[in-house]
């Protein structure tokens, strides 16, 4: 497990744990590659890096951000992704293949 930073630093998928303030309201998509139902909404992590989630909603609950909302997180962040690097397995793997991620939201937990 790395910080954001660590994660950013060295260019390739890896797993981190952190906290951060949620910037936009979600949006739901189906994934080309998965084609199931995902969230996606923006974040800031506590040390100033902008991000996007991508929470796939067919496994684990959505999870209901607003903008203003402290969250922490787990999962696998993509750095060189889209114009804003994400963090996607926000959530268990059914299969036990991958490590397992969440998002806290208010004392839940998302998973």
């Amino acid at each position: 497990m790395t910080t954001v930073a660590g994660g950013l630093a060295q260019h390739a998928p890896c797993e981190v744990a952190f906290s951060a303030t949620v910037t936009s309201a979600p949006h739901f998509f189906y994934g080309t590659n998965t084609h199931a139902m995902h969230e996606e909404f923006s974040i800031r992590s506590d040390d100033g890096q902008a991000l996007d989630v991508v929470d796939n909603v067919k496994i684990a609950p959505r999870v209901p951000v607003a903008v203003g909302d402290r969250i922490r997180l787990q999962g696998e962040l993509v750095p060189d992704a889209r114009p804003e690097p994400i963090v996607h397995w926000t959530h268990h793997d059914p299969r036990g293949l991958h490590p397992a991620g969440y998002i806290e939201l208010n004392g839940m937990r998302y998973a």
